[in-house]
């Protein structure tokens, strides 16, 4: 019987990456559950995997091995169309490179995924502006991505995941590219996907350390560190303080 409180599962999950005489493997025996209301985090130097994985969970790509349930639903059974659907509808993304279209304005960046949908106006309109007011960046509707700073483009992609209320939130390296203050603002206007104090603090301090521990990441879940090594989740937990 399905656990119906399971939003996320993934069962010996491995993604390699095959070229003409390279093959890589960027995930390994990846075993992971997530629960409805649950913050996750995790952390880790470069080309430890955790794009990948991310793109795994967001359907933007599929495994090579193993079995992902999405809110119940089998990946692996899930048609191009349905896939699209769902991450429109039901999962928000915040990108490492923004992807903010440049032709757009900030105002029809964030939009655009609202009118996939055949929202009316009216509601798109409410949704953008609030997005956009609760990062800040509600100034700057008609501004075009090549006018503004790098945090500021960030902000705009943080509002663009935010304004379909979505039932998931994938966000990489969020705060990679704003100052302390302005990380501390966007935390604090994150409104209903506001991080719990004691796992903000973490992030904060993982942050500044800017992941520099050798080889090894850090899997957060409420108040557990779960180790991340050779793109491998593994099971040792230990209490946060």
């Amino acid at each position: 019987m399905a656990d119906a409180g399971m939003i996320i599962s993934m069962e010996n999950i491995t993604k390699v990456f095959y070229t003409d005489e390279v093959e890589t493997h960027a995930l390994s025996g990846i075993h992971m559950e997530i629960r409805k209301g649950e913050y996750v985090a995790i952390a880790g130097p470069s080309g430890s995997g955790k794009s990948t994985l991310l793109a795994l969970i967001g359907l933007l790509d599929s495994p090579s091995e193993g079995n992902y349930t999405l809110n119940g639903h089998a990946a692996a059974n899930l048609d191009i169309s349905e896939r699209s659907r769902i991450r429109n509808r039901e999962i928000g993304f915040i990108f490492q490179s923004f992807n903010l279209i440049g032709d757009l304005s900030v105002y029809e960046n964030v939009e655009l995924p609202l009118t996939y949908r055949g929202m009316p106006a009216t509601e798109r309109k409410e949704r953008v502006h609030t997005a956009l007011e609760r990062v800040g960046m509600n100034h700057r509707t008609k501004h075009y991505p090549s006018q503004l700073s790098g945090g500021q483009q960030q902000r705009v992609a943080v509002a663009r995941a935010l304004a379909g209320s979505p039932a998931i939130l994938l966000a990489d390296e969020p705060t990679g590219n704003l100052d302390s203050r302005n990380f501390q603002i966007l935390v604090i206007r994150l409104g209903r996907f506001q991080l719990p104090l004691r796992i903000q603090r973490l992030l904060r301090q993982l942050r500044i350390a800017h992941f520099q521990q050798d080889g090894i990441g850090l899997y957060l879940r409420s108040r557990q560190l779960q180790n991340l090594v050779d793109s491998a989740l593994g099971y040792r937990r230990q209490e946060l303080d």
